[in-house]
């Protein structure tokens, strides 16, 4: 998907200190964070972040039932 239409910023992602960085710019820290996949159409909250194969891992724990 790392063709010469699709920007360099959408495929590469971040680092944590990138997202950290981030997420610190926010005024209300309190506010909860969530993950979507489809451009925020669909929101999923975080509920573990982990460590897989060398890279950091946001976790949904709900299962569709």
């Amino acid at each position: 998907m790392n063709d010469k239409k699709t920007p360099e910023w959408i495929t590469r992602g971040k680092t944590i200190a990138e997202l950290i960085e981030e997420l610190q710019s926010f005024e209300d820290q309190s506010l909860m964070v969530e993950l979507s996949t489809d451009g925020g159409m669909n929101k999923k909250p975080i509920s573990l972040v982990g460590k897989e194969n060398g890279v950091c891992v946001l976790f949904n724990c709900e299962f569709s039932q």
